[in-house]
């Protein structure tokens, strides 16, 4: 049985996603990181980083995002081809988000709307750097369908991210492939499901 520990967050959202469209059971456990919930104890002894998602596979632990959609992929053996070739341009576009959009749409988000002081430079800086990933992105979704052939973790990985940057900074009409993109991976049932799940088991917490 999978264990999934997660929240509502770009971040959080990937596994679920995967979970989803590979059609896994798995029970969805809720970490509320804005109580600090991902540093007890019992957490860090899952992810001695203090950070969601993580996941738990009959006893296996495995935490960090990306290394949670490689480990389904190979469980499931879905989402990442086995060629070469293929699994390569996969992988890199899957990296490309874990050391890009996701750590730099995160800092524009933090020193944008949440510093106690306001910092011009450092709102210019992660914006402007958060724009020219988001135009990689748009630039190679305007020749093709989704990120590295097939419909993959890559694509998974990718569009929470790029959905918070595209609203965030106000840039759909700017990037217009990647909000095609981003549409078309929303709209599908898995990732709907997903993010529903998501929502309704924040709601609970709240009743």
């Amino acid at each position: 049985m999978i264990d999934l520990y997660t929240w509502t967050t770009p971040n959080g959202e990937k596994p679920v996603i995967m979970l989803e469209e590979c059609g896994v059971d798995y029970d969805l456990h809720l970490v509320d990181i804005s109580t600090g919930e991902q540093k007890k104890s019992d957490f860090l002894a899952i992810n001695p980083n203090g950070r969601i998602p993580a996941l738990v596979d009959d006893g296996v632990r495995v935490f960090e995002s990306g290394a949670i959609l490689v480990h389904l992929a190979a469980k499931t053996g879905r989402f990442l081809p086995a060629d070469a070739a293929a699994r390569a341009e996969v992988l890199s576009w899957t990296f490309f988000q874990i050391g890009g959009t996701g750590p730099m749409i995160g800092q524009w988000h933090h020193f944008n709307s949440a510093a106690p002081e306001k910092i011009p430079y450092a709102i210019e800086r992660y914006a402007t750097e958060s724009r020219r990933l988001l135009g990689v992105l748009d630039e190679r979704l305007s020749a093709n369908e989704f990120l590295a052939g097939d419909y993959s973790i890559a694509d998974m990985i990718n569009v929470s991210w790029a959905r918070s940057g595209l609203n965030g900074l106000k840039a759909r009409d700017t990037f217009p492939s990647l909000a095609r993109w981003v549409d078309a991976i929303d709209a599908r049932e898995p990732v709907r499901r997903a993010l529903d799940r998501l929502k309704t088991a924040r709601e609970a917490l709240k009743a």
